[in-house]
């Protein structure tokens, strides 16, 4: 069983990074479905890559600089994967009067101006919030962020009907049972639950803690409910842009909240 798992942990890193595999995993893409409870482990890894590149960095850079050099990393990392979704959404939602026009919109591999604006609009807010913050925060916001983001896509599998009859994301569609979801939601909460532990080991205030909990996961879950509505609307379901799309608009909002706290 072990040796099962950790075959689907790989299938889930090869999918969505561009990190090597190794040989003897046979790739099957109607696997992924069980790979999908590996998905916020795969962004804790993606965020500790960036969370070591901006330790690294910050040595001899300027926090500013640190961060898109991290920011760099996570990217490139993934093949902008996540990056490229949000843009085919953005084009799709903004561009599109029907279903079936917006879903077509989304397939084309140009970037409109609706996509333009929602990844630079993202990408700079994030390089933003991240520079903002104080600079020891940083690598555990990444790794927290990037794993919560990826939980948050896994939840709109769960709770959401595949909106195509083909596409890169349809080996995900099957729904995920109760187990696999827990299993996703062990591993992306225990990054976030992770600092607030090292709160309590650093005797916060309880106080603090709780304006913690309450920055960091009210825009995360305003932001997921609102963009699962519109996708019910729009679409009568997901994608796999609109995944990516959720990686990209949670993170955000947890780096937000994270800033804000941060700034009390």
């Amino acid at each position: 069983m072990l040796a099962r798992e950790w075959r689907y942990f790989l299938l889930a890193l090869g999918f969505f990074t561009r990190i090597p595999i190794p040989r003897y995993v046979d790739f099957h893409e109607a696997e992924l479905n069980h790979a999908a409870k590996y998905f916020p482990l795969v962004g804790a890894v993606v965020g500790l890559a960036g969370a070591i590149t901006f330790v690294l960095a910050q040595f001899v850079l300027p926090q500013a600089i640190a961060v898109l050099v991290s920011m760099t990393t996570t990217i490139y990392l993934t093949g902008a994967f996540h990056e490229d979704g949000l843009a085919d959404s953005a084009d799709g939602l903004g561009g599109g009067w029907e279903r079936e026009q917006m879903l077509t919109i989304m397939q084309d591999s140009r970037i409109g101006t609706y996509g333009a604006l929602a990844l630079i609009g993202v990408l700079v807010a994030k390089f933003q919030a991240l520079s903002y913050m104080p600079m020891l925060f940083v690598p555990l916001m990444l790794i927290a962020g990037h794993a919560l983001s990826r939980l948050c896509a896994v939840w709109v599998m769960a709770t959401a009907e595949y909106a195509k009859p083909s596409g890169k994301a349809k080996p995900l569609a099957t729904h995920i049972s109760m187990t696999h979801l827990l299993i996703a939601n062990v591993l992306g909460l225990l990054p976030w639950l992770s600092l607030i532990g090292l709160m309590v080991a650093s005797h916060h205030p309880t106080n603090m803690m709780i304006r913690f909990v309450v920055m960091t996961l009210t825009p995360v879950l305003i932001a997921w409910i609102w963009w699962r509505a519109k996708l019910l609307k729009h679409l009568q379901g997901y994608t796999g842009d609109t995944l990516g799309a959720t990686q990209q608009i949670t993170e955000l909002m947890f780096y937000l909240g994270a800033l804000v706290w941060s700034l009390q």
